[in-house]
């Protein structure tokens, strides 16, 4: 098309095709604000024939729908660094490839990416568009539509390799209650379930090629998600492997950043401050000699002290006197143990809230009552089931939102002047949840995923 011929009018999404990659047809979001086209990829490889860089690559053409495979192979063009839709740089693969449009067909650039999660499995830039077409937002499918029948008759021999999801569990012991659930429920909603423990994970930290071994072979990078069941003991490397996945385009349904933020108490009480969330009145101090000073400040005694690390086992003690919480926190400090020490509500009882949150929704609630062991360490035991007020649905959701955590159990503790947080756990215990409250929480978990990937049956 010369520079004074008349460009085509286009709406904010068009149907393309690639005749040279097998596809037929794929509908982009046409996005005058982004630099560059994107194409959505996945199993991505990089390879050489003869002295030529080459990609081999899967793409999901049909949006909704993960059954339609078709296999792609592309000379590599170039490595390049693109600002994702969260605005965080990425390092993509740059492909070029004859792209048809309406009548038109011209080379275009592509930079391939996971687009499974986002509405559209093409973007498409304006340097694709520069001087041959013209952007009318108010249009859609301006150069016409395809229908459900024609999409299925254009890709009726693409490669249909499984309807479910790719889901891995990363966790420690295949045979605790919760991963076993999650995989079970994973299968019979027809998904590939991939036990990975995380003793016998490694990384490969590459630019370019970023990858997770597992029992020394690496994985496929076709998993669609990872779910972390992620013990405090073994946080800080749990989060490192969640990290990983994310950086190779694998979506975490908690992720790494909330997940550490959520074992450390000190921050998760700060942070719930900041967002407005009430807590019990807490004091923390590095030294030991500050403990009396400390105790004054959250009301005297009786008080908990806490471990600010959950990795800790996450215990609570109760000092009835100030000689014992001067004890417990000077034994702490002595391992180089940092403790919190909170007010004791007594009007409470010992009696708390837990609820099982997915998406900032209350899944399940349960009453705990506290037993104080003869070692003052206080266990916490099912009473039976509870019914959240509306305003501590609020506060649940805010908690969750302020770290992030797509999945999680928020404690509460009710007071006369309403309810206060006492704590967020990031890779909750759900099997109370679903034996007293008889909730499918496993499945609330990976129908979260499905919704997060916009995958359906």
């Amino acid at each position: 098309m010369s520079e004074h011929s008349p460009k085509t009018v286009v709406g904010n999404q068009e149907w393309c095709a690639f005749p040279e990659l097998g596809i037929p047809a794929v509908k982009a979001r046409v996005d005058s604000g982004a630099k560059t086209s994107s194409l959505h990829a996945f199993n991505v490889r990089r390879f050489r024939r003869g002295k030529q860089a080459w990609i081999s690559f899967d793409v999901h053409p049909v949006q909704k729908n993960r059954s339609v495979v078709v296999k792609c192979e592309r000379p590599l063009l170039d490595m390049r660094v693109v600002k994702s839709s969260s605005g965080v740089p990425e390092t993509r693969y740059v492909i070029q490839a004859p792209m048809r449009m309406g009548d038109q067909e011209w080379e275009v650039e592509l930079t391939l990416s996971n687009r499974d999660s986002m509405g559209f499995r093409m973007l498409l830039g304006r340097e694709a568009m520069h001087g041959r077409v013209v952007v009318d937002p108010s249009l859609e499918n301006a150069l016409g539509d395809h229908s459900s029948a024609a999409l299925n008759s254009m890709y009726q021999h693409a490669t249909s390799e499984r309807r479910g999801l790719r889901i891995a569990v990363l966790a420690s012991n295949p045979e605790d209650y919760n991963n076993r659930r999650i995989m079970e429920t994973g299968r019979a909603r027809g998904h590939e379930m991939v036990f990975l423990n995380i003793n016998q994970c490694h990384m490969k930290l590459d630019a370019l090629e970023p990858e997770v071994h597992f029992q020394g072979a690496p994985l496929a990078d076709d998993l669609d998600a990872v779910i972390p069941r992620v013990r405090a003991q073994v946080t800080y490397y749990g989060a490192a492997l969640v990290r990983q996945f994310e950086s190779m385009g694998i979506l975490s349904i908690n992720s790494s950043v909330a997940i550490a933020q959520s074992q450390d108490r000190l921050l998760v009480l700060q942070s719930m401050l900041k967002h407005g969330i009430p807590i019990p009145t807490s004091g923390f101090a590095h030294s030991p000699v500050d403990a009396e000073e400390l105790i004054e400040m959250v009301g005297g005694t009786p008080v908990l002290v806490k471990p600010v690390a959950m990795r800790s086992g996450g215990t609570a003690a109760k000092a009835e006197d100030v000689p014992t919480a001067k004890q417990i926190i000077s034994a702490a400090r002595q391992i180089d143990e940092n403790l919190l020490v909170q007010e004791y509500m007594a009007e409470a009882s010992g009696r708390s809230i837990r609820s099982l949150v997915i998406n900032q929704k209350p899944v399940a609630t349960l009453e705990y009552q506290a037993e104080t062991r003869p070692d003052q360490i206080e266990v916490a035991k099912v009473v039976g089931l509870a019914r959240l007020t509306a305003a501590e649905r609020t506060l649940v959701a805010k908690a969750t939102k302020a770290l992030s955590l797509s999945v999680a159990r928020v404690d509460l503790i009710r007071t006369g002047d309403g309810s206060l947080l006492l704590g967020v756990v990031a890779a909750p215990d759900f099997e109370p949840f679903e034996q007293y409250g008889r909730k499918r929480v496993a499945e609330s978990m990976i129908t979260a995923i499905e919704k997060k990937l916009r995958w359906r049956s």
